[in-house]
């Protein structure tokens, strides 16, 4: 198993801090983030446009970088990442 840490109205739809989602070696995020969704079915209009993207302001990070940085999507997780699912915040 693999824990995400989520963020503001993350927290609402998943009704927690954390989420716990299956795993295994050489995963990629975009195959963990499906794990999310089908836990939680309000999270794919959250987290995806209908193309399959992330979202522009939400942002997925792997050891505090944001995947945008790193291989998108297809990013391979290792067993020691630490990963996190922030929202579009709001605010001024």
């Amino acid at each position: 198993m693999k824990e995400i840490k989520v963020f503001a109205t993350f927290r609402e739809i998943c009704d927690g801090k954390t989420i716990q989602v299956s795993y295994r070696e050489g995963q990629s995020i975009d195959e963990i983030l499906a794990d999310v969704t089908n836990q939680f079915p309000d999270m794919e209009e959250e987290l995806f446009t209908e193309e399959h993207q992330v979202r522009q302001h939400v942002h997925v990070f792997i050891n505090g970088k944001n995947i945008i940085h790193l291989n998108g999507l297809k990013t391979e997780v290792k067993p020691e990442d630490q990963l996190a699912l922030f929202p579009p915040v709001a605010g001024g």
